[in-house]
């Protein structure tokens, strides 16, 4: 028999253990004014912290129009920086209630979490010092760099099959190997050679872009989520429709 003293010490260390907050349902959402999104706080444009420490960047315009459309104010959101691994576990931890943090959609994924319409449509690109060549990618006459198992390898062997590639472990090789001339461009997601133009402002973006990958909003699989995967639905298909997410994407250099 336990006894009056030890019942009291049982219950005062399980009220004592730290209660995990847990994704909502959309009537829970609702009810508590606030949606919880995790987003990218080091990749600019999509999501970034500016001089002041604030988050900026397509994404987080996203996460706050969505707030807006949802809840009534772009204020009613709490954003939650998550590294690249962190992104789809949180979501599925439900330790956020939805992640809008450059997160491409592909199958391995659709088997963890669900996703939203996409609203951005990325691809590979390759970027190159300004003046070098005429932004024609036939002018090239020396190697491209690609990060080591990247996707940019299989789209660049397979349009440009003649291009000789060489392996680079960091953009920041790449940007070295650029300034040294062991290499005469970089191919890579657009998304982050658009950020990589923006603060080095003797680069350039060339025109032309392989493949697409769908940038959509990660939702937590499961019934009780079906509400809020609608709602985050009509809103995405919404801010197409008028033209809101190709100007936002267009206002932070996307091409």
């Amino acid at each position: 028999m336990i006894s009056q003293k030890l019942l009291f010490i049982i219950i005062a260390f399980v009220i004592s253990i730290p209660v995990k907050v847990y994704s909502a349902s959309w009537e829970e959402i609702s009810k508590k004014g606030e949606l919880v999104i995790g987003v990218k706080d080091n990749l600019r444009p999509l999501g970034y912290r500016d001089s002041q420490g604030n988050l900026r960047g397509f994404e987080i315009d996203v996460a706050r129009r969505l707030a807006l459309e949802l809840l009534g104010s772009e204020n009613a959101v709490k954003l939650i920086p998550l590294s690249n691994q962190e992104r789809i576990q949180k979501v599925t931890d439900l330790d956020v209630d939805l992640a809008i943090a450059s997160i491409t959609v592909n199958t391995s994924r659709q088997r963890i979490v669900d996703f939203s319409d996409f609203y951005y449509l990325d691809g590979t690109g390759i970027i190159v010092k300004k003046g070098q060549i005429n932004a024609n990618i036939r002018d090239f006459n020396g190697k491209i760099g690609v990060i080591g198992n990247s996707r940019a390898i299989a789209q660049i062997q397979f349009n440009l099959p003649n291009l000789p590639l060489k392996e680079i472990s960091s953009y920041q090789q790449a940007l070295d190997s650029i300034e040294s001339g062991e290499i005469q461009g970089f191919a890579g997601d657009i998304t982050i050679l658009t950020g990589w133009m923006q603060e080095n402002s003797n680069y350039q973006l060339l025109p032309t872009v392989f493949g697409g990958y769908p940038l959509a909003i990660a939702l937590p699989k499961g019934r009780q989520y079906q509400e809020l995967r609608d709602k985050v639905n009509d809103v995405v298909r919404k801010l197409k429709q008028e033209g809101w997410l190709e100007e936002r994407a267009k206002y932070w250099g996307l091409p």
